[in-house]
């Protein structure tokens, strides 16, 4: 059957992989399985997302889990789709001694939006932190190299951001592509700002201030000393031509259900998520245009098989019911799981924890878990007694100015009260384990680069399995429902 292929990788990919031990054979095969090449990525609702999601179904299936969508195993979600086309799309600054040609999503981005100017021709003004009284703000664009100084300036063409070229996530170039996803039916999201919103490449900021008397990097050290920053004109104008469309489409959430065994307590179900949406095929690293999101989220999907194949395989029956999550659309903004929290195919009283996996990257061993939302509720207390009785350190979120959080899938079941929980590989601060982190992030996260011949941490990869399963079959077997503590910001009030 094509869809047990999927399992077998080329031997081109596994034999660069690192080889996984006995705990993690059968986990590291599903990870092959669904973020492989062959699957293109797995974008939300293309062909590589319906392979993957067939493939998910057919070991939910194996592994004797029952179905729980709208229409069997699968949850149809309307989405509506604005795509920037770069390849029929042109830019170029424009100076007195000539045109400079500009290289869509390697030197410059735009903001996919309908209804806004598919072509424009505009004079370039730095926006410091003052309006110059000398400056004419009318139809111009707004160069700023930091999002801070954002005030509002009517009349204004759009704004040209320069995006940073430091801290713990540093803005990803080339860009993969351009486009805004929405759900069927709703808004898009209000725009930051008037007109047209352009990123810079930080690597090529220098030409925009070429001849302007003012250099990239004599405004980085000032921001960076706390000095005022000068607001001037640039002597070049942007000109650009550019193609948006619109489109609609339909990509699916899977919902599988472990019947719980207890009369009492089959009723209510724990939550455990991730996400199957990659970001598919976009521009190329290195002559690599597939961004496989191998632990971005495919892994994690790998661990919900995984979780469901061992409970099978050991005969346990607990007490609730477990409700596996597999959601779409999770990089175009949380939209799965935020369907499926407006659209829930159980009561959504009956949920009564969510356990997310995303966030998580198995690169040097697990001595510490960051876990978000650890205070917020009794699954926190959970966490920590399952975590003490393997060696696990838990730890609150370092780095809430990242806002990690509201970036996944939990974010959507704490909207509509459920108690949840996410996941992040932790470390000591200044240790190797964070330059291991940092490294991932500025090199692989949301690039070609988290593809299956990556390196990682066989050890930390089951010992982390291990402990999510713990933890599931506590919360499924424990008698007390788990609650939010009081004074928590996101019980419902």
């Amino acid at each position: 059957m094509q869809l047990r292929r999927l399992a077998l990788l080329p031997l081109a990919c596994t034999l660069l992989a690192t080889e996984p031990s006995d705990a993690t054979k059968r986990w590291w095969g599903h990870v092959q399985a669904l973020s492989n090449d062959g699957l293109a990525g797995r974008d939300t609702g293309s062909e590589g997302y319906r392979k993957a999601a067939a493939y998910v179904v057919e070991q939910f299936q194996r592994a004797g889990l029952k179905p729980a969508g709208e229409a069997g195993w699968y949850q149809s979600v309307p989405l509506h789709v604005v795509r920037f086309r770069a390849d029929q799309s042109e830019v170029s600054l424009v100076r007195k001694a000539g045109v400079t040609k500009l290289h869509w999503l390697q030197q410059i981005s735009v903001t996919a939006r309908m209804g806004i100017p598919e072509s424009v021709e505009a004079g370039l003004i730095f926006d410091g932190d003052t309006p110059s009284p000398d400056l004419d703000y009318a139809n111009k664009i707004l160069v700023r190299i930091r999002r801070g100084n954002a005030q509002a300036r009517p009349g204004i063409a759009g704004t040209l951001i320069v995006d940073s070229a430091g801290g713990a996530e540093p803005p990803r170039w080339p860009v993969a592509y351009s486009v805004a996803m929405t759900l069927g039916g709703t808004a898009p999201p209000a725009a930051a700002g008037p007109g047209l919103a352009f990123r810079f490449n930080p690597a090529f900021a220098e030409d925009l201030f070429a001849g302007s008397g003012h250099t990239y990097q004599e405004l980085l050290d000032l921001a960076a000393a706390g000095k005022p920053l000068p607001s001037f004109a640039l002597p070049a104008t942007l000109r650009a031509r550019m193609k948006f469309e619109a489109s609609d489409l339909q990509s699916d959430n899977i919902i599988g259900v472990l019947p719980g065994s207890d009369p009492a307590l089959a009723g209510e179900y724990v939550v455990v998520s991730a996400h199957l949406d990659g970001y598919g095929v976009g521009e190329p690293w290195k002559g690599d245009n597939i961004y496989n999101g191998a632990f971005d989220d495919a892994a994690y999907v790998a661990t919900l098989i995984d979780l469901a194949e061992k409970l099978h395989d050991s005969g346990k029956h607990l007490k609730r019911s477990v409700l596996f999550l597999v959601v779409t659309a999770e990089e175009k903004g949380l939209l799965g799981s935020r369907y499926f929290a407006a659209h829930p195919t159980v009561p959504k009283a009956s949920m009564v924890a969510n356990v997310n996996l995303d966030q998580l990257r198995p690169i040097f061993p697990l001595k510490t878990l960051t876990t978000l939302a650890v205070d917020e509720s009794t699954l926190g207390d959970t966490v920590r007694q399952v975590a003490g009785t393997m060696g696990i350190r838990i730890q609150a979120d370092p780095e809430p100015e990242r806002n990690l959080l509201r970036r996944s899938d939990h974010w959507s079941m704490m909207q509509i009260g459920v108690p949840a929980v996410g996941f992040i590989f932790g470390y000591e601060k200044g240790t190797p384990e964070e330059a291991i982190y940092r490294t991932w992030y500025a090199e692989r996260y949301h690039s070609p680069a988290d593809d299956l011949k990556q390196p990682w941490v066989p050890e930390a990869a089951a010992k982390f399995n291990d402990f999510f399963g713990k933890v599931v079959e506590s919360l499924a077997n424990t008698e007390d429902r788990p609650h939010w503590k009081p004074g928590s910001q996101y019980a419902p009030r």
